[in-house]
Formats: C-alpha cells, structure tokens, sequence
C-alpha cells in the first residue's frame, strides 16, 4: 500500500474511521448494522475545541473562573451528548476548564460614561442674557426721570436686593435637595421680605417721589426674577420682559413718548410678578418632603456676604464705564457654562490619571484653560467699550474664580477675599476718586491671585470631585 489514506470521508467525519464488514454492497439510506465507525480520539476533538475557543474568545477572555465559561457554555444550549461527541471531554466542567486555558485573559476598559456635567448651552445663554436685560428699563425711563441725587438710592437697593437674592437663592437651593415645596416655602417667605428691606432702605436714603416708586419697581422685579430662575422659569422670565424689550427695540426709529416709556417697564414688571406667582403656586402644591427639613441660615451668610462685595466692585467700575456692568452681566451666562465644563472635565481627569501628582497638574491646567476661555472674549469688548482692560479683567477673573469656588462648597474665603477687595477699592476711590482705576487694579489683582491659590489647592485633591 502506498500514498496516503483518508481516514474522513467529509468535512464532518475528521474525527471517525469507517470499515466496511465482509460481505456488504452498499449501505441502505437508514445505515447498516456492518459498518463499524471507530471515533480517533486525538486531533479531531481538539481542533473542534480550539474552534470553539476561536468562536467565543471574546466572551471567555474576561472570564476570572472557569465556572464562567461553564456557565455561558450552559447558556449556549450545549448537551452533555454534544460534549462527549463533538468535543471529547467527558462534561461541561471539562470543556469549560480546556477553553479557559486556551483563551488569555483580557479584561477591557469599561465603556466612557456620559459626562454628568454637560451643560444646557441654550440656559446658559438664556440666563445671561435674562441678567442684562433688566437695564433696559434704564434705558426707557432714563429720558424722562430725574434722579435728583435719587441714584444713590437705587444703588443701595440693588446692593441689597443683590446680596439678599445671592443668599436666598442659595438657601432655596439647599431646600430643593429636601422637595421643591420646602424651596417654594423658603422663597414665598425671603422674596417679598428682601424686597421689602430694599425699598425701606431705598426709600430711607431718597425720600417721597418718583425715585421711591422707580426704586420699589426695582427691588420688585429683583425678587420675582430670583424666584423664577431658583424654580427653573427662564423662559417666562424672558416672556415677562418682551415689552420692555420691544419698546427699547423701536426707539431708533419712533418715540414712544412719556407713557410708552413708563407703561412697558411696568408691564413687564407685572408680567414678571405674576409669573412669580404662578411658579410659587405650582412649587407650594408639590407633596412635602418627609423628614425634617430645617437648614442653618449661617450656611447662606457668606453667599450675601459675596453678593454685596461683587455689587460693589461692579458699580465701581460702571461708575467710569456703564457698558461694563452689562458687559460683565452678559458673560454671567458663559461663566456658569464654564462651571459646568470644569467639572465635567475634572470627572474625566479622575478617570485618566492615577496618581494625586498627576491630578493636580490636570486640575490646574483645567483651571487655567476655563478661565482663560471666560476671560478672552471679554478683552476685545473690553477695548471696544473704550475701557481699561486691566481692572476689568482682573474683576472678571475674581468673580468667576470665586464662583467657582462656591459651586464646590468653599464659600467663606471668597466672601472674605472679595469682602476686602471692595473695602479697599471703596475706600480708594472715596479718598481719590480720579484713582479708580488703579484701585480695582490693587484691590482685584490680589484677589484674583489669592482666590486662585485657594481653587488649586481646594479643586486639586480628588476628594473634592467624588
């Protein structure tokens, strides 16, 4: 004999040697009880194996036991007949333990997960825009009002419609992690008496007349606009404000004439109040929290406290440049779109480094990058408006740092720091008032720096991200 043999007849059959007894012609369709089949237990059943491993190596490679390949082996409707056959192992537990052998150990990285930070861009733009465009009741009314030395009282009731609003937006904010009726409670309570407060102060500083009511319209629209942007009612807020924006929008081409001028602002500001309502009404039937609800007024001080600083340094530089404040009111929107950035790239960064170093390096550098990102866009306005860029750039940096700082929980410091900046520039600027320039300059590039230390080392440990 010579040449090789073929021991498998087809493609199915590698594994068996057939030998035809003595005396047989042909083997009927339903088969012949004189056709011995022997089964070759070598290479067949192994290359079946090493097929079956090739087949769900993706499957088996994560595997940290055995049992695991046993049971998705299981789960893969494999018979024990099926097993002994095809496979030659004499059970599942066999089988399963030869597959785990052939197949490395692979364990792949868990899928990116969605970015828990990712801002609302259009809020963001929205909430921005709804800070600025207040000033255009300035705007209509401006013509036809006569301060008198009433302007010192509209400042005074905006420092303290603003500190208030800072802390009572952060107390109502602190009571919807509780339900949205506690934060409800809280506003019904804290907006019409922070208003109140404001006008008293107002009032107090201009006497009886026009000023009194433009300064109680004031602090009353501040009140129902902190209201809805704590519930969520931008775009009500926005809606309230359209006939006053109308009227602005006309004035290029037609005078509205006197009252034009005094009607669209109240109109707005009784669309606004009663929105305000409406959001409190919907707030107040939602089902009380359980539990007790009680938050210490201590935890919303420094939020004032910031509020009246940043007031301050503000109105100092829109003394010189009025265009600033809404410059500066603008980039509010972007500012708390970069909060949201930072913390959803700080999430990223826990995930893509290792050691406490590393981190730190990362967090700086996502630091630098949003405040540089905040900070640009200002400077080329900055120019435009005919303003110095060094005392608004250092402002815009000590605002937004400090808000930064607040969004993690760390609120006293920049309280403090901005407290002492606008002791400082106020002081400067009282004594020297040509000098108001270079009193921002010393009063915010310190702060600036100093808060900036205080969010590197706060920010840079990844327990302040967890």
């Amino acid at each position: 004999m010579s040449g090789p043999m073929a021991l498998g007849p087809d493609a199915g059959r590698q594994d068996t040697l057939s030998l035809r007894l003595q005396g047989s012609r042909g083997v009927p369709r339903g088969g012949d009880e004189r056709t011995l089949v022997l089964r070759m237990p070598g290479a067949g059943a192994a290359g079946a194996i090493d097929r079956l491993a090739a087949e769900m190596a993706d499957s088996i490679g994560p595997a940290v036991h055995p049992y695991e390949v046993a049971a998705l082996l299981e789960s893969q409707g494999l018979t024990a007949e099926v097993i002994r056959e095809r496979y030659g192992q004499p059970d599942l537990f066999t089988l399963a333990t030869a597959l785990y052998e052939r197949i490395p150990r692979t364990f792949p990285e868990p899928g990116v997960p969605a970015d828990p930070w990712r801002p609302d861009h259009i809020r963001c733009v929205l909430r921005g825009v709804l800070f600025a465009l207040p000033g255009l009741a300035y705007v209509l009314i401006g013509r036809i009002w006569d301060p008198d030395g009433g302007a010192y009282a509209l400042v005074l009731a905006g420092l303290i419609s603003w500190a208030w609003g800072q802390a009572l937006s952060h107390r109502a904010y602190l009571r919807m992690a509780i339900g949205r009726r506690e934060a409800g409670r809280t506003l019904l309570v804290g907006a019409p008496l922070g208003a109140a407060v404001a006008v008293a102060a107002g009032a107090a500083l201009a006497g009886q007349g026009s000023t009194a009511l433009f300064v109680a319209g004031q602090s009353l629209y501040l009140a129902a606009a902190g209201v809805l942007l704590v519930l969520g009612h931008e775009s009500l807020l926005l809606l309230a404000l359209l006939p006053m924006v109308a009227g602005v929008a006309v004035l290029p081409w037609w005078e509205p004439g006197a009252p034009l001028r005094i009607g669209l602002p109240l109109l707005s500001l009784a669309g606004a109040t009663a929105v305000a309502g409406w959001a409190l009404r919907g707030a107040l039937a939602e089902k009380p929290a359980a539990g007790d609800s009680r938050t210490k007024l201590l935890r919303s001080l420094p939020y004032g406290l910031f509020g009246l600083a940043a007031g301050v340094l503000v109105m100092l530089e829109g003394q010189r440049h009025p265009y600033a404040v809404v410059m500066l009111s603008l980039s509010m929107g972007p500012a708390e779109w970069l909060l949201y950035r930072y913390r959803g790239m700080s999430a990223a960064a826990l995930r893509a480094t290792s050691t406490l170093p590393a981190f730190r390096w990362r967090s700086a550098g996502i630091i630098t990058l949003c405040l540089l990102a905040y900070l640009l866009p200002i400077l080329p306005v900055t120019l435009l408006i005919g303003a110095e860029p060094g005392p608004v750039l250092l402002l815009a940096a000590t605002l937004w740092t400090a808000l930064l700082l607040q969004a993690f929980g760390v609120a006293w410091p920049p309280a403090a720091v901005c407290l002492v900046a606008a002791c400082g520039a106020g002081s400067l600027t009282l004594l020297h008032p040509s000098a108001a320039p270079i009193a921002l300059l010393l009063s915010c590039g310190p702060a600036a720096v100093v808060l900036a230390v205080c969010a590197l080392s706060a920010l840079g440990r990844p327990a302040a991200h967890a």
